[in-house]
């Protein structure tokens, strides 16, 4: 009997006890402020035709891919009489990136047919790396700097595998009265890589809402505020203002508003991105894996995050990679710094499988010329819960490195699996 009295009241301390430290522990985490997760990017694949216009938080990358693509003839039979290109649709390769580059350098010509109404056409094509979601990526970067928000490499590796179908030649006139039906392109023993019709999706859109009241008057007695509520959008979302630099002075963030300093004068309109904050149980069926530029919940990493201070070690590093959610799978094995050599510029090892994902991020104060190399090697998993499809693998290691490259910019790093 004494024995379970003593049992029950210690028992009930000890867990006393835990619940206290557990609160403080959460004190302590929330002192450290995570501002970085609203604007954390998801991005999937889906077909066209799938797409559901009223999806919790994707949205189409480009609205014009919801489009059906109307060609049109005279320009097909203007081109077959008088050659030059003509750019007609584009399409999705599950192939390895550098794979899908050197198809694009090698100038390759495929045969394609096009059939009307009246008859079948042969046609001729080339392809080209489809830029219009990588210039989507440069233009929120250009939003995170005007915001003045830590730009974080966006993990989309899908992005570099979209080509388009440029049409260079072919043969006879098809009539202006014909009605195009179809147009096929062979890409002879890579038909099996090839996905028409497939779109990419992120948690991103872009919105104009009015300022409230009257511009007031700034502290600066020059320029004016103008405030947008975020109530009705919701507070939980992350917002950057896309205007351009001349319309900015700077802009102050509270819980639910903006307030954006300006010279504008008059109440109008003020374009703004919205990062919409996801379901995280919402992320399963999809046809092609969600990737995101997540990090762990951790308290180490958001301390490093908000005191801005890199040491700069090997633990530094691996901190780093598994800060990421999406190295999940992925281990950090081994890292070598080698000198430059004369032909920097080329020095790209010939190993490195990684290609540089911020190529538009430039610091104006430094080159790549006479930088040490970083190699970092990797280990890929093979019995984690997480399958990485093969042809993505090289595309999240690439994510990875960049990551590091931002924090290492003394050195070019590469990456590579063992």
């Amino acid at each position: 009997m004494l024995k379970n009295l003593m049992t029950g009241v210690f028992l009930n301390l000890v867990e006393y006890q835990e619940e206290l430290n557990r609160q403080i522990e959460q004190r302590v985490f929330d002192e450290v402020e995570n501002q970085e997760a609203k604007y954390e990017l998801h991005i999937t694949l889906i077909d066209r035709e799938d797409y559901d216009p009223i999806h919790e938080f994707l949205r189409p990358m480009l609205y014009s891919d919801l489009n059906n693509q109307m060609l049109d003839i005279t320009g097909v039979a203007e081109l077959v009489r008088n050659g030059g290109e003509i750019p007609l649709f584009s399409l999705f390769l599950e192939m390895e990136t550098k794979q899908i580059w050197e198809l694009i350098s090698s100038q390759r010509i495929f045969k394609g047919t096009m059939v009307t109404n009246a008859g079948t056409y042969p046609l001729f094509f080339k392809l080209k790396q489809n830029l219009s979601y990588v210039n989507e990526i440069e233009k929120l970067y250009q939003s995170f700097m005007l915001n003045g928000k830590n730009w974080r490499t966006v993990n989309l590796p899908y992005i570099y595998k979209f080509v388009d179908c440029v049409l260079v030649g072919g043969e006879g006139e098809p009539a202006l009265h014909e009605e195009i039906k179809e147009i096929v392109v062979s890409l002879e023993e890579y038909d099996v890589f090839k996905r028409s019709g497939v779109i990419p999706l992120w948690n991103l859109e872009r919105i104009s809402q009015r300022n409230t009241g009257f511009p007031m008057p700034a502290i600066d007695r020059i320029n004016f505020e103008h405030t947008l509520s975020l109530r009705q959008e919701g507070a939980q979302h992350g917002y950057l203002v896309d205007a351009s630099e001349a319309d900015v002075r700077y802009i102050l963030r509270s819980e639910d508003r903006l307030v954006i300093v300006t010279p504008r004068n008059e109440s109008g309109e003020w374009g703004l991105v919205k990062i919409i904050k996801p379901s995280m149980t919402n992320l399963t069926h999809f046809p092609y894996p969600v990737f995101s530029n997540r990090r762990n919940e951790q308290f180490t990493v958001r301390l490093a995050e908000n005191r801005g201070r890199i040491i700069r070690s090997k633990a530094e590093i691996l901190r780093i990679v598994h800060s990421l959610e999406a190295s999940e799978g992925i281990e950090l094995v081994d890292i070598e710094i080698r000198e430059p050599s004369k032909n920097s510029e080329m020095l790209s090892a010939s190993s490195s499988m990684t290609y540089p994902l911020n190529p538009f991020v430039s610091e104006g104060i430094r080159t790549n010329y006479g930088k040490p190399v970083m190699n970092l090697a990797f280990r890929l998993e093979t019995n984690g819960n997480r399958k990485l499809p093969k042809f993505l693998e090289a595309d999240v290691l690439s994510y990875i490195v960049a990551e590091i490259q931002t924090y290492f910019p003394d050195y070019r790093c590469e990456g590579a699996y063992l």
